[in-house]
């Protein structure tokens, strides 16, 4: 789109206020016969191709032409401050660079006017009748043998911006005159039919003017309103001046490319509020600029607000503008930032993304996926030290927005990306004070040298995790155990699976273990016997047969009578949550395959073996209760209101001789 871009280094006039397209077109007088050209026979399939499909939006016409016009600035711009060979024979240099657009309903045409470098019959014929070239590519090559910087100030890489023009355009007239001295003014116009004519032309300014005459089903890009929405959409950081009908439009600075320290609090907010279409103010403002390994020029915004709910949807857009050059490529590119990052507003800027077809469906490219990369990193890094510079607002922001965090943890392809992201997680802790959240990164810094594991336990709230049975033997061992009340935190540790080289693990794996333990023999007047234990669990295999598949003691438990022990509880909880509701009873234990494990000092299981000779009928309603009641403390019952019934049956039977 710019071969063309400089190529068609677009329009110009270098003075003056000029009111209609029609006043303008008088001054410039005709002085010879127009020479029909072809244009090249890769230029007229490009023809083609743009006529039907090559844009997904039409009015990306008008950021083609603009781009061109700052092209054709910033080239005259450069040669005549450089000193370059050839500067002394340009005209006019001390003339003030802008955009001029005018719009005229009536007659239906847009035109575009710059007074820029302009281009001389060779340059016209290549830049306007052949895509086999760039002007601006060349131009760039050429600086850049010579080691200027300058030369990235150039947007124009490629050949066909101009031409996006002919989807909306019964015809096209270019006028145009180079800034070198003693250059003949040209006019140049073609229907986009396979021809061109160009001939000479008196009066015509230094720079170049384009005039769009539209279709008749595009006449809404001769509206003022219309147009001046385009430019502030896709043009609104063009380095010169756009003028709409004399009227200044780009108002807003770029930003992103002022030196961080240069910009003020109340910049970030408006710039802010401009990109995001709201009213609050950024919570958290990360400016970056890096030229290795990649040029970025960046500005990412933290939201102050809490998320709504299309933005906790994984379908709502990110909300990052791609540029390149201060040209929008991409107003919402979803592939900048990866999905989690969905509620970051900003733009991206990088001199190293081509301004060529891609910037309509930008691929995940290897630049891209660098760019992303490196954004990624630098953001989480810079959370990372806003949580240490502002623990209080941190804290706030992982109130709104943890979710967006383990979603990352969740769905990112690399145990690398997975770590860093980590570092942003909070959990209590059951050596910190309830409401005190910790990192893990201070959990494993309090660990004692030889713990090589970071333990958790999910539970709804701190009192159900610290009175579980599965706290209980940690507990006793004086081990840190982090609480997860959210529903998916223990998803989210076990996709993690490791920090810092330890292994995450649930208390309640921990426990399973360690279940391979053998059974000591309880010995006490009061306590029961190998022999009693053994039948008491014969006991239970047959009383709960269908819902538990294996009962054994364990010597973990203190003040609970049992405990059910499954595989990864954590992904049995969430199958219950999401499938459970569509399978029996009998095909859900089958497939959570639960395991009981009694404590045998308990009095409740002491008096529970005296009552399978006593009363086997309420010794059969304690059985069937007890493993309830475990289920019910391991999160695997999806209601618990069910075991109401089960409860009374077991009051009215235990009260009968009362």
């Amino acid at each position: 789109m710019s071969a063309l871009r400089a190529r068609s280094k677009l329009f110009s006039l270098q003075s003056a206020k000029f009111s209609t397209v029609s006043d303008q077109q008088k001054a410039e007088v005709l002085k010879s016969n127009p020479e029909k050209k072809e244009f090249q026979a890769e230029t007229r399939m490009l023809l083609d191709i743009v006529a039907r499909s090559l844009y997904s939006d039409k009015e990306v016409f008008i950021r083609e032409l603009i781009s061109n016009a700052s092209d054709a600035l910033e080239k005259f711009r450069y040669l005549s401050v450089s000193g370059a060979e050839g500067t002394s024979q340009l005209d006019n240099i001390d003339r003030a660079l802008e955009i001029k657009l005018i719009t005229d309903k009536q007659n239906r045409t847009i035109t575009f006017q710059d007074n820029g470098i302009g281009m001389t019959k060779d340059e016209l014929i290549q830049n306007l009748g052949t895509i086999a070239r760039s002007g601006s590519k060349s131009f760039i090559e050429e600086i850049k043998k010579q080691g200027a910087e300058q030369a990235n100030t150039i947007i124009g890489q490629f050949g066909v911006g101009f031409y996006s023009a002919f989807m909306v355009a019964d015809k096209i007239e270019v006028y145009t005159r180079s800034s070198k001295s003693g250059s003949t003014g040209l006019k140049w116009n073609s229907d986009g039919s396979g021809t061109y004519e160009i001939q000479e032309v008196d009066d015509v300014p230094i720079g170049t003017k384009i005039t769009v005459y539209l279709k008749t089903d595009c006449r809404e890009f001769a509206d003022d309103e219309r147009v001046k929405d385009i430019i502030k959409k896709y043009s609104n950081f063009i380095g010169s001046p756009i003028l709409l009908n004399n009227e200044q439009v780009n108002s807003i600075k770029p930003v992103w490319l002022m030196e961080p320290k240069e910009v003020t609090h109340e910049q970030h907010v408006e710039f802010y509020r401009f990109i995001s279409n709201s009213y609050d103010k950024p919570r958290f403002t990360l400016h970056y600029k890096t030229d290795a390994p990649i040029s970025i020029r960046s500005i990412l915004y933290v939201p102050e607000g809490k998320p709504g709910l299309f933005e906790m949807s994984r379908d709502s857009d990110v909300g990052v503008s791609l540029y390149s050059r201060k040209i929008l490529i991409k107003s919402k590119a979803d592939n900048i930032l990866p999905k989690w990052l969905r509620f970051v507003k900003g733009v991206v800027d990088s001199e190293d993304i081509p301004l060529n077809l891609s910037r309509e469906l930008l691929q995940n490219s290897a630049l891209i996926v660098k760019l992303r990369t490196v954004l990624t990193n630098r953001f989480i890094k810079f959370m990372c030290e806003m949580a240490q510079k502002d623990p209080v607002g941190f804290d706030a922001f992982y109130k709104d927005y943890s979710l967006f965090l383990k979603e990352g943890i969740v769905t990112s392809q690399s145990p690398l990306e997975k770590e860093e992201i980590a570092k942003m997680l909070r959990f209590e802790s059951s050596k910190l004070e309830a409401g005190v959240k910790t990192s893990l990164a201070d959990y494993c810094a309090r660990q004692k040298d030889d713990q090589k594991s970071i333990y958790y336990l999910a539970a709804p709230s701190r009192q159900l995790a610290e009175t579980s049975p599965y706290y209980e033997s940690l507990k006793k061992r004086d081990l840190e155990v982090l609480f997860c009340y959210e529903m998916y935190d223990e998803l989210v540790l076990l996709e993690l699976k490791e920090f810092g080289r330890r292994s995450l693990i649930s208390v309640e794996n921990d426990m399973q273990k360690e279940s391979t333990d053998k059974s000591e023999t309880v010995i006490g007047s009061d306590d029961l016997q190998q022999n009693e234990v053994n039948d008491l669990i014969s006991f239970l295999k047959t009383n709960l047969n269908g819902k538990v598949f294996e009962v054994r003691t364990t010597q973990k438990l203190d003040t609970h009578p049992c405990v059910i022990v499954i595989p990864e509880m954590a992904a049995a909880r969430h199958f219950i949550r999401t499938q459970a509701q569509n399978l029996s009873e009998e095909n859900r234990f089958a497939l959570l395959r639960p395991q009981l494990e009694i404590n045998a000092k308990h009095p409740i299981i002491k008096k529970l073996h005296k009552l399978v000779s006593s009363d086997k009928e309420l010794a059969n309603m304690v059985s069937q209760q007890l493993f309830s009641n475990a289920m019910v403390t391991a999160g695997l019952v999806m209601d618990p209101r069910n075991l109401v019934n089960h409860i009374n049956d077991l009051l009215v039977k235990a009260l009968e001789k009362h």
